[in-house]
């Protein structure tokens, strides 16, 4: 089994693994009963690790989701489906890898799945540009949206990427405008549509395939306008002062789940998906199971303009000082 990498505020968990692993590797070589020791080491790692997870700051948490170790969106296809064919290409010329999609089956319920997809290396992620979708993938996105659309399947997406390409090719072949059509066309599809930010979801890019009936967001994914370092650049021309924008831009689930932007927050297990993804992803299959049941029991038209009006509650606040109230920021 491959090494885990450990984040720094895991570092007190090093040596007790340390001593697990040798105790392991003295039960092997050796006739002696060490299953007491082993038992109590692991428990006290488990509680240890429990504890670290349950306190993490905002800027602690962008680790956990950037955790090159964490389950992609590949991977939960695969672990949630009965059967997965992907579909490839925009019919615009490109197919784009760092955007993946295709049709499944989650039990008796066929659906089109659809993400952003990084890389486990860094071979991988220059394959798949580290997540960051160009235009072609986002067209790529939209055609099986309009897909699922034609059929009437559900649309389940992965959100997990630092935010869409911001190379010049990809402004020169319209990155702003394919995910602003997206955005537009996501309002009209007359299917179920169920987000799930599962590592970083990182602004428009985020957004190019999150226009959902339900936004679910794992407890140690990031969800965010733009990324902590970027907006310390912009704001205090010092990207080390990233861990206070972080505290700022309110991006852990708890916060959005408050401020109405997500539906809900889905545990993970001690130590983050990444230590559990099997765990991970029955949570996860629970929650789409549950959601698509409560979408399905609506009506097209209902299902249209509650989508609408979930999007336009967003932004709103009060201010005291104005006789109307509520106001749209």
């Amino acid at each position: 089994m491959a090494r885990r990498a450990l984040l720094d505020f895991e570092k007190p968990l090093v040596e007790l693994e340390e001593q697990i692993e040798q105790i392991r590797q003295l039960a092997r070589d050796s006739e002696v009963d060490v299953s007491q020791q082993l038992l109590q080491l692991e428990t006290l790692a488990s509680r240890r690790r429990e504890d670290i997870f349950s306190a993490l700051t905002p800027a602690q948490k962008i680790q956990v989701a950037r955790h090159p170790q964490r389950p992609s969106t590949l991977d939960y296809i695969q672990l949630l489906s009965d059967s997965w064919i992907e579909l490839h290409g925009d019919r615009r010329g490109s197919d784009d890898r760092a955007m993946v999609g295709g049709i499944g089956r989650i039990g008796d319920q066929s659906v089109v799945m659809l993400g952003q997809q990084k890389g486990r290396d860094t071979k991988e992620n220059m394959a798949r540009n580290f997540g960051m979708a160009s235009p072609g993938g986002y067209r790529k996105a939209m055609r099986l949206m309009e897909h699922a659309d034609r059929f009437r399947l559900p649309i389940i997406s992965f959100i997990d990427t630092p935010g869409a390409y911001a190379g010049v090719l990809a402004e020169e072949q319209g990155q702003g405008e394919a995910i602003a059509v997206n955005l537009r066309e996501m309002f009209r599809l007359r299917v179920p549509i169920i987000a799930t930010v599962i590592g970083e979801g990182g602004s428009g890019g985020a957004l190019g395939i999150g226009v959902a009936d339900r936004l679910l967001m794992f407890e140690h994914s990031v969800y965010t306008v733009a990324s902590p370092e970027a907006c310390a650049s912009i704001l205090w021309r010092d990207a080390a002062k990233a861990p206070a924008a972080a505290e700022a831009l309110k991006i852990t689930g708890a916060d959005l789940l408050q401020l109405g932007v997500i539906d809900r927050v889905l545990r993970e297990p001690a130590g983050g998906n990444h230590w559990a993804p099997l765990e991970a992803a029955a949570t996860l299959r629970s929650a789409i199971i549950e959601n698509l049941l409560e979408l399905q029991a609506l009506g097209e038209r209902e299902l249209c303009e509650q989508r609408y009006a979930k999007f336009r509650r967003m932004g709103r606040f009060l201010d005291a000082s104005s006789p109307e109230g509520a106001r749209t920021a």
